[in-house]
Formats: C-alpha cells, sequence, structure tokens
C-alpha cells in the first residue's frame, strides 16, 4: 500500500472513524445496515471485514454504507457531511488507480490463466537467495525472479498472495505481546515460530523488544486483536490482582501449573484472550500465593463481579433480535396489576417484564438512552398496554414522535405537542383521576419539558400520586436530563427504569442501579436495554416494537 498513498489515507479514516464508534464489532455494523426487502443483508459481516482488512479499494455503496452507521454510531454532528467526505477520499483512490495503471499498464490480455498459473509454479519452485529476503517485519523482500514478468500492481497482487500470511503475522505478534512478562512461555512459544520457513527472524526480533499491536499492511488496523470481552473493567481488575502477586513473585505460567494443578495453557488463554478463570483456578492461586485473608476476600469477590457481568451480558445475547407488541402482549403474566405496562421481553424463560406503577417508592418510570436508541418505540409499548388495560392516558412528545401516532384512540384523553405545558391544562386533566380511575401521563423528550409551566402539576404528581391515581412514564436523553430541573428529582426516586444502549455511567443513576462498563459503552442497538424494577438487580429485554 506504500505506493498508493491515498488508498492507505482512505483505510486510516476509516479505522479512526471506526475508533471513534466504540470499534463495533463487523456483524454490530451489519446489524445496523439492515436488511433489504427481501429478508437478506445488505452488506454481510465478511463484506465488513473486507472493507476494513484488505488492501483493496471497497465498493462505494458498500463503504458509504459502513460509514454512515460508524458516523451515526459516532454521534457526528454532520453524517452526510461525513459520508460527502469519505466519498471524496474514495474519489482520489480511484483518480490514483487509473493513474497508475496509464503508467504501469497491465501485461499482454492474450495471455492465458494456464500460463499464468505456470509461471507462478515455476517462480515458486526457484531455489534464488532472494526469495528468502526478509525486512526487518518478516515480511518476504519483493522482488521479481529472474525470468518472471514484473507485474503491473505489485501491491495488489502480493497483498492477495499473502494475506494469510499476514494474518498469521500479526497473530505471531499480538501472542507474543501478551507473554511478554513470561519469559519461560515467549521462548517456548517463539521456539515454535522459529520452526516455520521465513518466521525466524520476525522470532528474534519480538524476543529482543515487546511487540506493538499487529497491523495490516502498515494500516491501523485492530482485527488481529482479541475482542474485548463484555465484562472489560471487571475481568481487567481481576487480572491486574492476580498478575500484581505474580510478577511480584515472578512466577512463570509453568511454575504456576505444577503449583496450582491447573495447566499453564489455561492461565495462558485467560490472560491473552481476556476471559474468566475458573474459581477452583482463583482459590488455588490464592493458597499458593499465600494470600491473607482480606487478599483472599478481595480476589474472590473480583471474581465473582467479573462473572455477574458476564452473566448479564450473555442473557443480553440470547434475547431475540426483535419482538411484535401482540408477541409480547401475549407473555404477559394473567394475573398482573391494573397499573403494570409492559417494558420488555427478557429472562430466562423469554417473559413480559415491565413496573406496576401503582407500588414502589415514586409513581414514575424512567427510560433514558442516547438518540437512536428506542426511547420512543419503548414509551409506546408501555402506552398500548396500559391503554389495553383502561387506563386513561395524557400524552406529551414536544418532539415528532412515534408517540403521536397513538393520539385519537380511545383512552387518550390529552396530548400535548409544544415544549411547554400550561400548569392549568395539565392541572384539569389530571385533577379527576382518582385510585380507582388512575391517569397516567406519558411524555417523551422530558428534557424539553424540565422547566415548563406545568412543573408545580409534574412535582405534585410525583409527590402524591399514589394517593391520588396518577402516575408518570417518561423519556429522555441520558446526556441531556438534569436533576437541576425542578421537578425530575422526583423521578430519580422511583429508583426503576429503562437503559436503552446506555452510553455514560451517570445514565444509572436516574434507574437506580449503578452500571458497570459491561453495560455502558457498547455499540447502539434500537430495542435492547437493561430493565431494572427497584429490586437491585439488571434484567436484559428487548422492547416490543
Amino acid at each position: 500500500m506504500a505506493d498508493q498513498p491515498d488508498l492507505k489515507k482512505l483505510n486510516d479514516e476509516l479505522h479512526d472513524l471506526r475508533l471513534d464508534a466504540g470499534l463495533p464489532s463487523a456483524r454490530t455494523i451489519r446489524d445496523h445496515v439492515g436488511k433489504d426487502a427481501q429478508d437478506y443483508w445488505i452488506v454481510n459481516h465478511q463484506a465488513v471485514l473486507d472493507a476494513f482488512q484488505k488492501p483493496d479499494l471497497p465498493p462505494w455503496g458498500r463503504l458509504e454504507a459502513i460509514v454512515r452507521v460508524l458516523a451515526e454510531v459516532g454521534r457526528h454532528n454532520d453524517v452526510d457531511g461525513e459520508v460527502n467526505r469519505f466519498k471524496g477520499l474514495w474519489k482520489q483512490v480511484v483518480s490514483e488507480t487509473v493513474a497508475q495503471a496509464s503508467v504501469h499498464p497491465p501485461g499482454d490480455s492474450t495471455t492465458s490463466a494456464a500460463d499464468d498459473d505456470a509461471d507462478d509454479t515455476a517462480d515458486s519452485s526457484k531455489d534464488s537467495p532472494k526469495q528468502d529476503a526478509k525486512d526487518p517485519s518478516g515480511r518476504a523482500a519483493e522482488e521479481p525472479s529472474a525470468g518472471t514478468e514484473t507485474r503491473s500492481n505489485p501491491g495488489r497482487g502480493a497483498a492477495q498472495s499473502n494475506y494469510a500470511e499476514e494474518s498469521l503475522k500479526g497473530l505471531i505478534l499480538n501472542a507474543a505481546q501478551a507473554l511478554w512478562h513470561d519469559k519461560d512461555a515467549l521462548r517456548v512459544f517463539l521456539g515454535v515460530v522459529r520452526r516455520s520457513k521465513g518466521f525466524a527472524r520476525m522470532a528474534d526480533a519480538a524476543e529482543e523488544r515487546r511487540p506493538a499491536n499487529a497491523t495490516f499492511y502498515g494500516v491501523m488496523s485492530r482485527e488481529f486483536e482479541v475482542p474485548p470481552s463484555p465484562a472489560r473493567l471487571e475481568l481487567v481488575t481481576l487480572h491486574r490482582c492476580l498478575d500484581q502477586h505474580r510478577l511480584k513473585r515472578k512466577w512463570s505460567f509453568t511454575y504456576m501449573e505444577e503449583q496450582t494443578g491447573v495447566s499453564s495453557d489455561a492461565w495462558i488463554r485467560w490472560y491473552t484472550h481476556g476471559e474468566l478463570p475458573e474459581r477452583e483456578a482463583i482459590v488455588a492461586f490464592s493458597h499458593m500465593a499465600r494470600l491473607t485473608l482480606e487478599d483472599h476476600v478481595l480476589l474472590l469477590g473480583l471474581w465473582e463481579a467479573a462473572r455477574d457481568a458476564l452473566e448479564i451480558q450473555k442473557r443480553s445475547d440470547v434475547l431475540p433480535s426483535s419482538i411484535s407488541f401482540d408477541e409480547a402482549w401475549a407473555m404477559r403474566d394473567p394475573a398482573a396489576p391494573r397499573l403494570w405496562a409492559l417494558a420488555g421481553v427478557g429472562g430466562d424463560n423469554l417473559a413480559a417484564y415491565g413496573p406496576d406503577l401503582a407500588s414502589g417508592t415514586a409513581p414514575a418510570f424512567v427510560v433514558a438512552g442516547p438518540a437512536r436508541s428506542g426511547r420512543s418505540t419503548a414509551l409506546v409499548s408501555m402506552a398500548r398496554s396500559l391503554l389495553a388495560s383502561g387506563i386513561p392516558l395524557v400524552l406529551a412528545a414536544p418532539r415528532p414522535s412515534p408517540l403521536r401516532e397513538l393520539t385519537g384512540q380511545e383512552g387518550v384523553l390529552a396530548y400535548f405537542d409544544r415544549d411547554d405545558i400550561g400548569r392549568d391544562e395539565l392541572e384539569s386533566r389530571v385533577s379527576v383521576a382518582s385510585a380507582e380511575q388512575p391517569i397516567v401521563v406519558v411524555m417523551d423528550d422530558a428534557e424539553l419539558l424540565g422547566e415548563c409551566s406545568a412543573w408545580r402539576v409534574l412535582r405534585n404528581l410525583l409527590e402524591h400520586g399514589f394517593d391520588e391515581g396518577t402516575a408518570l412514564v417518561l423519556a429522555g436523553d441520558e446526556h441531556k436530563l438534569q436533576t437541576s430541573y425542578r421537578w425530575l428529582n422526583g423521578a430519580k426516586r422511583a429508583h426503576r427504569g429503562l437503559l436503552l444502549s446506555p452510553q455514560e455511567r451517570h445514565a444509572g443513576d436516574w434507574i437506580g442501579i449503578r452500571t458497570g462498563d459491561s453495560v455502558v459503552g457498547n455499540a447502539i442497538t434500537p430495542g435492547r436495554g437493561w430493565l431494572h424494577l427497584g429490586d437491585g438487580k439488571l434484567l436484559a429485554v428487548t422492547v416490543p416494537r
């Protein structure tokens, strides 16, 4: 790619854009692009990987879809502008390719494929010293063999033929980096690497100096890195604690195998792949290190925290990607209270879950998340379930929202579509509520109504709603909701709600629970969230559509 600087620039920019978006996986990007009318993926995950890994120019249609998704996930202010910027870079690469083709025209097109195969076979059988020459990175020097016709585009031919080899080199470098502190394991590993032709110098270099993360053809690729665990904070903390004790005593993985009975391969895998060790291995390590009771309890506590985080994520991964309201409604408990609202579907047995707005510490429920996370869809689901139970609603949506589609339905008493609600207007609607005939206010984009004229009515609703037969379900942007608003603190005191693709740790404060790194910061997936019903447990759910 050195002879194509514009192509390298495009690839660098694409990797930077993915980094800004939180390094979403190829499958996540594929899911965001979506399917066509025939239910086929518009861009499959392998095509997404090729755009990042292969040193070729991807088709503009594919690149446009990937860039748009990454710009949206990364919350760029001007998504269309970002797409146009990449289109300009893509055109520069096209011009670069055309210019190079005009300077180095391709070989005689009349040469048959059989002749090419024969030439390639002959070249590979030559025992020329030049073929064994390596540069410091371990890559074979690209020099034409005697009697071989020079290729017009060395970057393309060499890149395609060496793709598997370069991938293997990247894996070797990452493994050497992970084993750097265990010299015994590193020595054994690099000894095996040296047995493969062409990798000896790379192994020597990796033994002298800890290698950096592997890249693909000099491009800032992260495809060779092991995907981060969903419980990354908890696992990193556990591994760091183990490493402190191990390095302090200068233990190798081989020695740990002898002392704990746990194979060195298992210890290495847990470190290099960011996996959770078995509890028995942690106990054996503690006994081996003769840890104090305090350190022993701390180590087991870290292990349990990492296990719980992994279990939470595992339950999220098995959820259905989507579910209709009717399907979810059929999963509800027939004995659910009248003011029960459908928030999502989840659990080991895939059941419908939601809050009982007539109980708890405050008559409220908060849906929080970033833009495009599905907040309005969750509100509509909850509103439809309340209407189905015969509960009258007052709707408020200061911005265009799917909630507005419920206006005109039986049971909707009023609808406010402005960024202000009059005190008398709202009070007249909810004043007729009672414990026997409750009324629920459903509000979208609540941050826009934080200082509305009806703030006293809303504060009174949150303080006395249980007695007066009123409740509030609100949704807002996790970045914009503020406790400084005069009435929103009352909603926060409900200690329950739904987080949709949370990006900030403080988002958990709105639903009364702490959220770790295993929950926050992941790619935005509309309709997937974490439900807290005030019992101190997070439940992964899919929101009905």
